[in-house]
Protein backbone atom coordinates (compact mmCIF):
# COMPACT_ATOMS: atom_id res chain seq x y z
CA UNK A 1 0.00 0.00 0.00
CA UNK A 2 2.81 2.38 0.84
CA UNK A 3 4.46 1.65 -2.46
CA UNK A 4 1.30 2.33 -4.42
CA UNK A 5 0.74 5.54 -2.54
CA UNK A 6 4.27 6.74 -3.19
CA UNK A 7 3.92 5.76 -6.85
CA UNK A 8 0.79 7.90 -7.15
CA UNK A 9 2.55 10.82 -5.55
CA UNK A 10 5.55 10.33 -7.84
CA UNK A 11 3.33 10.34 -10.95
CA UNK A 12 1.51 13.47 -9.84
CA UNK A 13 4.71 15.34 -8.99
CA UNK A 14 6.88 14.19 -11.88
CA UNK A 15 4.44 13.98 -14.75
CA UNK A 16 1.79 16.56 -13.87
CA UNK A 17 3.50 19.23 -11.77
CA UNK A 18 6.92 18.96 -13.45
CA UNK A 19 5.57 18.02 -16.89
CA UNK A 20 8.36 15.55 -17.64
CA UNK A 21 8.12 13.62 -20.94
CA UNK A 22 5.10 15.72 -21.93
CA UNK A 23 3.80 15.09 -25.45
CA UNK A 24 1.14 17.82 -25.57
CA UNK A 25 0.72 21.36 -24.31
CA UNK A 26 -2.73 22.64 -23.27
CA UNK A 27 -3.23 26.41 -23.22
CA UNK A 28 -6.25 28.10 -21.64
CA UNK A 29 -7.07 31.33 -19.82
CA UNK A 30 -3.50 32.57 -20.23
CA UNK A 31 -1.92 29.49 -18.64
CA UNK A 32 -0.09 26.44 -20.05
CA UNK A 33 0.01 22.81 -18.91
CA UNK A 34 2.57 20.29 -20.17
CA UNK A 35 0.54 17.08 -20.14
CA UNK A 36 0.34 13.58 -21.64
CA UNK A 37 -2.19 12.30 -24.14
CA UNK A 38 -2.41 8.89 -22.48
CA UNK A 39 -3.62 10.56 -19.27
CA UNK A 40 -5.82 13.12 -21.02
CA UNK A 41 -7.72 10.30 -22.75
CA UNK A 42 -9.39 9.53 -19.41
CA UNK A 43 -11.42 12.66 -20.22
CA UNK A 44 -14.30 12.13 -22.63
CA UNK A 45 -13.59 15.57 -24.07
CA UNK A 46 -9.99 14.78 -25.00
CA UNK A 47 -10.67 11.16 -25.88
CA UNK A 48 -13.05 12.29 -28.63
CA UNK A 49 -10.64 15.00 -29.73
CA UNK A 50 -7.68 12.63 -30.14
CA UNK A 51 -9.49 9.64 -31.62
CA UNK A 52 -11.49 11.39 -34.30
CA UNK A 53 -10.61 13.24 -37.48
CA UNK A 54 -10.27 16.54 -35.67
CA UNK A 55 -7.25 18.63 -36.57
CA UNK A 56 -6.29 18.69 -32.86
CA UNK A 57 -5.59 14.94 -32.95
CA UNK A 58 -2.22 15.61 -34.59
CA UNK A 59 -1.35 18.86 -32.82
CA UNK A 60 1.18 19.18 -30.02
CA UNK A 61 -0.19 22.51 -28.73
CA UNK A 62 -3.92 22.97 -28.20
CA UNK A 63 -5.66 26.23 -27.35
CA UNK A 64 -8.80 25.52 -25.34
CA UNK A 65 -11.74 27.87 -25.60
CA UNK A 66 -13.49 28.19 -22.24
CA UNK A 67 -17.11 29.22 -22.85
CA UNK A 68 -18.19 28.84 -19.22
CA UNK A 69 -17.50 31.85 -16.98
CA UNK A 70 -17.55 29.62 -13.90
CA UNK A 71 -14.31 27.95 -15.03
CA UNK A 72 -11.06 29.56 -13.93
CA UNK A 73 -7.37 28.60 -13.95
CA UNK A 74 -7.49 27.07 -10.48
CA UNK A 75 -10.42 24.83 -11.45
CA UNK A 76 -8.58 23.64 -14.58
CA UNK A 77 -5.46 22.96 -12.50
CA UNK A 78 -7.41 20.66 -10.16
CA UNK A 79 -9.34 19.02 -13.02
CA UNK A 80 -6.17 18.24 -15.03
CA UNK A 81 -4.38 17.11 -11.87
CA UNK A 82 -7.19 14.66 -11.06
CA UNK A 83 -6.14 12.63 -14.11
CA UNK A 84 -2.78 11.94 -12.47
CA UNK A 85 -3.84 11.00 -8.94
CA UNK A 86 -6.15 8.66 -7.07
CA UNK A 87 -8.01 11.20 -4.98
CA UNK A 88 -8.86 14.89 -5.06
CA UNK A 89 -9.50 17.09 -2.06
CA UNK A 90 -12.34 19.44 -3.01
CA UNK A 91 -12.67 22.77 -1.24
CA UNK A 92 -16.43 23.52 -0.90
CA UNK A 93 -15.80 27.18 -1.75
CA UNK A 94 -14.36 26.03 -5.10
CA UNK A 95 -16.74 23.20 -5.90
CA UNK A 96 -18.93 25.07 -8.43
CA UNK A 97 -15.93 26.17 -10.51
CA UNK A 98 -14.48 22.65 -10.37
CA UNK A 99 -17.83 21.13 -11.34
CA UNK A 100 -17.98 23.44 -14.35
CA UNK A 101 -14.49 22.36 -15.43
CA UNK A 102 -15.26 18.68 -14.85
CA UNK A 103 -18.43 18.92 -16.94
CA UNK A 104 -16.61 20.62 -19.82
CA UNK A 105 -13.87 17.98 -19.77
CA UNK A 106 -16.40 15.15 -19.24
CA UNK A 107 -14.74 13.80 -16.12
CA UNK A 108 -17.55 11.64 -14.73
CA UNK A 109 -15.75 10.60 -11.54
CA UNK A 110 -14.88 14.18 -10.65
CA UNK A 111 -18.45 15.32 -11.45
CA UNK A 112 -19.79 12.71 -9.05
CA UNK A 113 -17.33 13.74 -6.34
CA UNK A 114 -18.31 17.40 -6.76
CA UNK A 115 -21.95 16.40 -6.37
CA UNK A 116 -21.25 14.50 -3.15
CA UNK A 117 -19.27 17.45 -1.78
CA UNK A 118 -22.16 19.79 -2.55
CA UNK A 119 -24.71 17.55 -0.85
CA UNK A 120 -22.54 17.38 2.27
CA UNK A 121 -21.95 21.14 2.50
CA UNK A 122 -25.41 22.64 1.94
CA UNK A 123 -25.92 25.67 4.21
CA UNK A 124 -27.93 28.89 4.08
CA UNK A 125 -24.94 30.49 2.33
CA UNK A 126 -24.47 27.79 -0.33
CA UNK A 127 -27.93 26.34 -0.98
CA UNK A 128 -29.09 28.73 -3.72
CA UNK A 129 -25.77 28.68 -5.56
CA UNK A 130 -25.68 24.90 -5.41
CA UNK A 131 -29.31 24.63 -6.57
CA UNK A 132 -28.68 26.85 -9.59
CA UNK A 133 -25.41 25.09 -10.48
CA UNK A 134 -27.02 21.67 -10.13
CA UNK A 135 -29.66 22.77 -12.61
CA UNK A 136 -27.04 24.11 -15.02
CA UNK A 137 -24.85 21.00 -14.92
CA UNK A 138 -27.56 18.34 -14.65
CA UNK A 139 -27.00 17.13 -11.08
CA UNK A 140 -30.61 16.27 -10.25
CA UNK A 141 -29.73 14.59 -6.95
CA UNK A 142 -28.01 17.77 -5.72
CA UNK A 143 -30.94 19.89 -6.86
CA UNK A 144 -33.33 17.63 -4.96
CA UNK A 145 -31.16 17.80 -1.84
CA UNK A 146 -31.08 21.61 -1.96
CA UNK A 147 -34.85 21.74 -2.32
CA UNK A 148 -35.24 19.43 0.68
CA UNK A 149 -32.90 21.64 2.72
CA UNK A 150 -34.91 24.74 1.87
CA UNK A 151 -38.24 23.05 2.67
CA UNK A 152 -36.85 22.07 6.08
CA UNK A 153 -35.02 25.30 6.91
CA UNK A 154 -36.60 28.23 5.06
CA UNK A 155 -38.59 29.37 8.08
CA UNK A 156 -35.72 28.98 10.57
CA UNK A 157 -32.72 30.19 8.53
CA UNK A 158 -34.15 33.43 7.13
CA UNK A 159 -31.54 36.04 6.27
CA UNK A 160 -31.09 39.03 3.99
CA UNK A 161 -28.59 37.13 1.84
CA UNK A 162 -30.75 34.02 1.44
CA UNK A 163 -33.92 35.99 0.62
CA UNK A 164 -32.08 37.98 -2.05
CA UNK A 165 -30.84 34.78 -3.69
CA UNK A 166 -34.15 32.90 -3.73
CA UNK A 167 -35.64 33.20 -7.21
CA UNK A 168 -39.35 33.53 -7.90
CA UNK A 169 -39.56 30.04 -9.40
CA UNK A 170 -37.74 28.45 -6.48
CA UNK A 171 -39.84 30.27 -3.89
CA UNK A 172 -42.97 29.17 -5.72
CA UNK A 173 -41.90 25.53 -5.35
CA UNK A 174 -41.31 26.01 -1.64
CA UNK A 175 -44.52 27.85 -0.79
CA UNK A 176 -46.70 25.45 -2.78
CA UNK A 177 -45.31 22.37 -1.01
CA UNK A 178 -47.08 20.57 1.81
CA UNK A 179 -43.58 19.54 2.98
CA UNK A 180 -42.60 23.10 3.90
CA UNK A 181 -41.62 23.05 7.58
CA UNK A 182 -43.81 25.89 8.85
CA UNK A 183 -43.03 27.06 12.37
CA UNK A 184 -45.99 28.68 14.11
CA UNK A 185 -48.73 29.22 11.48
CA UNK A 186 -49.50 30.19 7.88
CA UNK A 187 -49.41 33.90 8.76
CA UNK A 188 -45.69 33.50 9.34
CA UNK A 189 -45.35 32.28 5.75
CA UNK A 190 -47.12 35.43 4.53
CA UNK A 191 -44.79 37.60 6.62
CA UNK A 192 -41.72 35.80 5.25
CA UNK A 193 -42.98 36.33 1.68
CA UNK A 194 -43.50 40.04 2.32
CA UNK A 195 -39.87 40.37 3.49
CA UNK A 196 -38.63 38.29 0.56
CA UNK A 197 -40.57 40.33 -2.04
CA UNK A 198 -39.20 43.57 -0.59
CA UNK A 199 -35.60 42.29 -0.82
CA UNK A 200 -36.20 41.09 -4.39
CA UNK A 201 -37.47 44.53 -5.36
CA UNK A 202 -34.86 46.51 -3.38
CA UNK A 203 -31.72 44.31 -3.63
CA UNK A 204 -29.48 47.22 -2.64
CA UNK A 205 -30.94 47.23 0.90
CA UNK A 206 -28.33 45.89 3.35
CA UNK A 207 -29.63 46.38 6.88
CA UNK A 208 -30.15 43.85 9.65
CA UNK A 209 -32.71 41.12 9.06
CA UNK A 210 -34.55 42.29 12.18
CA UNK A 211 -35.22 45.57 10.38
CA UNK A 212 -36.56 44.01 7.17
CA UNK A 213 -40.23 43.80 8.18
CA UNK A 214 -40.36 47.45 9.30
CA UNK A 215 -38.60 48.57 6.12
CA UNK A 216 -40.85 46.38 3.96
CA UNK A 217 -44.03 47.73 5.57
CA UNK A 218 -42.85 51.31 5.04
CA UNK A 219 -41.84 50.65 1.42
CA UNK A 220 -45.15 49.00 0.50
CA UNK A 221 -47.09 51.75 2.32
CA UNK A 222 -45.31 54.31 0.14
CA UNK A 223 -46.30 52.33 -2.99
CA UNK A 224 -49.93 52.38 -1.79
CA UNK A 225 -49.85 56.14 -1.37
CA UNK A 226 -48.35 56.59 -4.83
CA UNK A 227 -51.07 54.46 -6.43
CA UNK A 228 -53.88 56.07 -4.47
CA UNK A 229 -54.61 52.82 -2.65
CA UNK A 230 -57.00 51.55 -5.32
CA UNK A 231 -54.88 48.72 -6.69
CA UNK A 232 -53.40 45.79 -4.78
CA UNK A 233 -49.63 45.66 -5.07
CA UNK A 234 -49.68 42.26 -6.83
CA UNK A 235 -51.89 43.83 -9.50
CA UNK A 236 -49.31 46.54 -10.20
CA UNK A 237 -46.54 46.33 -12.77
CA UNK A 238 -43.94 45.84 -10.04
CA UNK A 239 -45.88 43.19 -8.19
CA UNK A 240 -47.32 41.06 -11.00
CA UNK A 241 -44.23 38.84 -11.23
CA UNK A 242 -44.83 37.64 -7.65
CA UNK A 243 -48.43 36.52 -8.20
CA UNK A 244 -47.50 32.83 -8.81
CA UNK A 245 -45.79 32.71 -5.39
CA UNK A 246 -48.45 34.43 -3.29
CA UNK A 247 -51.16 32.42 -5.05
CA UNK A 248 -49.97 29.37 -3.11
CA UNK A 249 -50.57 30.92 0.32
CA UNK A 250 -53.27 29.06 2.20
CA UNK A 251 -55.28 32.16 2.97
CA UNK A 252 -58.11 30.33 4.73
CA UNK A 253 -55.75 29.78 7.68
CA UNK A 254 -54.69 33.44 7.75
CA UNK A 255 -58.02 35.27 7.62
CA UNK A 256 -59.42 33.11 10.43
CA UNK A 257 -57.37 35.17 12.90
CA UNK A 258 -58.55 38.75 13.45
CA UNK A 259 -55.12 40.32 13.91
CA UNK A 260 -53.75 38.53 10.84
CA UNK A 261 -56.77 39.45 8.71
CA UNK A 262 -56.33 43.11 9.65
CA UNK A 263 -52.65 43.06 8.65
CA UNK A 264 -53.44 41.47 5.28
CA UNK A 265 -56.20 44.03 4.62
CA UNK A 266 -53.91 46.90 5.66
CA UNK A 267 -51.00 45.74 3.50
CA UNK A 268 -53.19 45.58 0.38
CA UNK A 269 -50.68 43.30 -1.31
CA UNK A 270 -53.26 40.70 -2.35
CA UNK A 271 -56.02 41.25 -4.95
CA UNK A 272 -59.38 41.84 -3.27
CA UNK A 273 -60.89 39.01 -5.33
CA UNK A 274 -58.57 36.52 -3.61
CA UNK A 275 -59.74 37.61 -0.19
CA UNK A 276 -63.44 37.81 -1.12
CA UNK A 277 -63.28 34.25 -2.41
CA UNK A 278 -61.65 32.86 0.72
CA UNK A 279 -63.99 34.78 3.08
CA UNK A 280 -66.92 33.20 1.24
CA UNK A 281 -65.28 29.78 1.39
CA UNK A 282 -64.78 30.07 5.13
CA UNK A 283 -68.33 31.24 5.74
CA UNK A 284 -69.70 28.15 3.99
CA UNK A 285 -67.23 25.97 5.91
CA UNK A 286 -68.54 27.38 9.19
CA UNK A 287 -72.18 26.91 8.21
CA UNK A 288 -71.44 23.38 7.13
CA UNK A 289 -69.73 22.53 10.43
CA UNK A 290 -72.48 24.11 12.52
CA UNK A 291 -75.64 23.21 10.62
CA UNK A 292 -74.99 20.27 8.31
CA UNK A 293 -73.85 17.65 10.85
CA UNK A 294 -70.50 17.56 9.07
CA UNK A 295 -67.96 15.90 11.37
CA UNK A 296 -64.86 16.31 9.20
CA UNK A 297 -62.93 14.27 6.61
CA UNK A 298 -63.77 10.58 6.49
CA UNK A 299 -61.08 9.32 4.12
CA UNK A 300 -57.56 10.21 3.08
CA UNK A 301 -57.47 12.41 0.01
CA UNK A 302 -53.73 12.98 -0.42
CA UNK A 303 -54.13 15.59 -3.16
CA UNK A 304 -56.54 17.59 -1.01
CA UNK A 305 -54.31 17.29 2.07
CA UNK A 306 -51.20 18.39 0.20
CA UNK A 307 -52.93 21.35 -1.42
CA UNK A 308 -55.28 22.62 1.28
CA UNK A 309 -54.11 21.48 4.70
CA UNK A 310 -53.23 23.84 7.52
CA UNK A 311 -49.44 24.00 7.99
CA UNK A 312 -48.23 24.71 11.51
CA UNK A 313 -45.30 23.83 13.72
CA UNK A 314 -43.40 24.23 16.97
CA UNK A 315 -39.81 24.16 18.16
CA UNK A 316 -39.06 22.28 21.36
CA UNK A 317 -35.76 23.67 22.64
CA UNK A 318 -35.14 20.86 25.10
CA UNK A 319 -36.76 17.74 26.48
CA UNK A 320 -39.60 18.37 28.90
CA UNK A 321 -43.36 18.83 29.05
CA UNK A 322 -45.04 21.11 26.52
CA UNK A 323 -48.64 21.92 25.71
CA UNK A 324 -50.03 24.21 23.03
CA UNK A 325 -53.17 24.48 20.89
CA UNK A 326 -53.84 24.43 17.16
CA UNK A 327 -57.33 25.57 16.22
CA UNK A 328 -59.26 24.97 13.02
CA UNK A 329 -60.81 28.30 12.06
CA UNK A 330 -61.37 29.62 15.60
CA UNK A 331 -64.62 27.71 15.34
CA UNK A 332 -65.33 24.02 15.16
CA UNK A 333 -62.41 22.10 16.63
CA UNK A 334 -60.03 23.27 19.35
CA UNK A 335 -57.06 20.89 19.41
CA UNK A 336 -54.71 20.69 22.37
CA UNK A 337 -51.30 19.19 21.60
CA UNK A 338 -49.13 17.81 24.38
CA UNK A 339 -45.57 16.55 24.35
CA UNK A 340 -44.80 14.60 27.53
CA UNK A 341 -42.77 11.51 28.39
CA UNK A 342 -41.81 11.14 24.72
CA UNK A 343 -45.46 10.99 23.61
CA UNK A 344 -47.30 13.37 21.27
CA UNK A 345 -50.95 13.54 22.32
CA UNK A 346 -53.88 15.22 20.54
CA UNK A 347 -56.89 16.19 22.64
CA UNK A 348 -60.15 17.59 21.40
CA UNK A 349 -61.01 20.40 23.79
CA UNK A 350 -64.73 20.96 24.21
CA UNK A 351 -65.59 21.75 27.84
CA UNK A 352 -62.47 20.99 29.90
CA UNK A 353 -60.30 23.98 29.00
CA UNK A 354 -61.25 27.62 28.37
CA UNK A 355 -61.13 28.60 24.69
CA UNK A 356 -61.05 32.07 23.14
CA UNK A 357 -63.45 31.04 20.35
CA UNK A 358 -66.43 28.80 19.85
CA UNK A 359 -65.97 25.05 19.63
CA UNK A 360 -68.05 22.30 18.12
CA UNK A 361 -70.35 20.49 20.51
CA UNK A 362 -71.00 17.64 18.11
CA UNK A 363 -70.48 14.22 19.72
CA UNK A 364 -67.70 13.30 17.28
CA UNK A 365 -65.28 15.26 15.09
CA UNK A 366 -62.69 14.00 12.61
CA UNK A 367 -59.46 15.47 11.27
CA UNK A 368 -57.06 14.33 8.60
CA UNK A 369 -53.45 14.99 9.57
CA UNK A 370 -49.78 14.21 9.11
CA UNK A 371 -47.34 14.82 11.95
CA UNK A 372 -43.60 15.14 11.30
CA UNK A 373 -40.73 15.52 13.75
CA UNK A 374 -37.14 16.34 12.89
CA UNK A 375 -33.92 17.58 14.42
CA UNK A 376 -31.15 19.38 12.56
CA UNK A 377 -27.53 20.29 13.13
CA UNK A 378 -26.32 23.88 13.14
CA UNK A 379 -26.01 23.96 9.35
CA UNK A 380 -29.59 22.75 8.84
CA UNK A 381 -28.69 19.18 7.91
CA UNK A 382 -31.31 16.72 9.12
CA UNK A 383 -30.06 14.41 11.86
CA UNK A 384 -33.19 12.32 12.35
CA UNK A 385 -36.89 12.43 11.52
CA UNK A 386 -40.17 10.66 12.14
CA UNK A 387 -43.60 10.90 10.52
CA UNK A 388 -47.04 9.43 11.11
CA UNK A 389 -47.93 9.57 7.44
CA UNK A 390 -51.44 10.76 6.56
CA UNK A 391 -54.11 9.56 8.98
CA UNK A 392 -57.75 10.13 9.96
CA UNK A 393 -58.44 10.69 13.65
CA UNK A 394 -61.96 10.80 15.11
CA UNK A 395 -62.34 12.26 18.60
CA UNK A 396 -65.28 12.49 20.95
CA UNK A 397 -65.76 15.46 23.30
CA UNK A 398 -62.59 16.07 25.38
CA UNK A 399 -61.10 12.77 24.19
CA UNK A 400 -57.32 12.50 23.86
CA UNK A 401 -55.30 10.20 21.65
CA UNK A 402 -51.58 9.33 21.46
CA UNK A 403 -50.53 9.97 17.87
CA UNK A 404 -46.80 9.24 18.19
CA UNK A 405 -44.56 7.38 20.62
CA UNK A 406 -40.98 8.58 20.27
CA UNK A 407 -37.90 6.44 20.65
CA UNK A 408 -35.46 8.48 22.76
CA UNK A 409 -32.53 7.07 20.78
CA UNK A 410 -33.80 8.84 17.66
CA UNK A 411 -34.33 12.26 19.19
CA UNK A 412 -31.94 15.17 19.31
CA UNK A 413 -32.95 18.58 20.65
CA UNK A 414 -33.95 21.13 19.59
CA UNK A 415 -36.81 19.16 18.06
CA UNK A 416 -39.03 20.61 15.36
CA UNK A 417 -42.65 19.47 15.08
CA UNK A 418 -44.62 20.23 11.94
CA UNK A 419 -48.19 19.19 11.22
CA UNK A 420 -50.59 19.29 8.29
CA UNK A 421 -54.26 19.39 9.37
CA UNK A 422 -57.47 19.25 7.41
CA UNK A 423 -60.53 20.01 9.54
CA UNK A 424 -62.98 20.38 6.71
CA UNK A 425 -63.07 19.66 2.99
CA UNK A 426 -63.95 22.49 0.59
CA UNK A 427 -67.66 22.90 -0.05
CA UNK A 428 -68.63 21.01 -3.19
CA UNK A 429 -70.43 23.28 -5.63
CA UNK A 430 -73.55 21.90 -7.28
CA UNK A 431 -73.58 21.82 -11.07
CA UNK A 432 -75.77 24.54 -12.53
Amino acid sequence: RKKLKSTSKYIYQTLFLNGENSDIKICALGEEWNLHKIYLCQSGYFSSMFSGSWKESSMNVIELEIPDQNIDVEALQVAFGSLYRDDVLINPSRVVALLAAACMLQLDGLIQQCGETMKETITAQTVCGYYNSAGTYGLDSVKKKCLEWLLNNLMTHQSVGLFKELSINLMKQLISSSNLFVLQVEMDVYTALKKWMFLQLVPSWNGSFKQVLTEADAWFAERRRESGGDVAFLESAQGSAFVPVFAHLRLQYIISDLASARIVERDALLPSEWLSSVYKQQWFAMLRAEQDNYIGPQEINKEELEGNSMRCGRKLAKDGDYCWRWTGFNFGLDLLVTYTNRYIIFKRNTLNQPCSGSVSLQPRRSIAFRLRLASFDCSGKMICSRTTGYQILTLEKDQEQIVMNLDSRLLTFPLYICCNFLYTSPEKRADS
